[in-house]
């Protein structure tokens, strides 16, 4: 993780899912939501894969959930750009039950990992 502080918080707000061991999903779908008018878009990735959302550009790395309860808290590892930009202005783990831990900090759009595909 990007920040030693996050990465603690994490494994002490989930110490059951962090020594559970975690599975790999096929991708992800995530959620955006679009500030300014309010819409909501789900977006599907496969794991290597990417997508626009507004002038944002979404690469995700992998989704993974606790092995053995796929339905259960997925994590994806994300990159996000925005169109024009020379660095990430996400770049992390994002936790589909606690969005907030590591969440994208834009003024127009938040974008979340809903569930892992499997």
């Amino acid at each position: 993780m990007k920040h030693p502080v996050l990465a603690a918080l994490c494994l002490a707000a989930f110490p059951l899912a962090a020594q559970e061991p975690a599975a790999r999903g096929d991708g992800a779908v995530l959620r955006g939501l679009d500030k300014v008018s309010g819409e909501t878009t789900d977006l599907e990735l496969a794991n290597g894969g990417a997508t626009e959302f507004g002038n944002l550009r979404i690469d995700m790395s992998e989704c993974r959930y606790p092995e053995g309860d796929p339905s259960g808290d997925a994590f994806a590892f994300l990159n996000i750009w925005e169109k024009g930009a020379d660095q990430p202005v996400f770049s992390g783990w994002m936790i589909a039950s606690s969005p907030a831990l590591n969440a994208l900090d834009h003024a127009r759009y938040d974008v979340w990992v809903m569930r892992c595909k499997t």
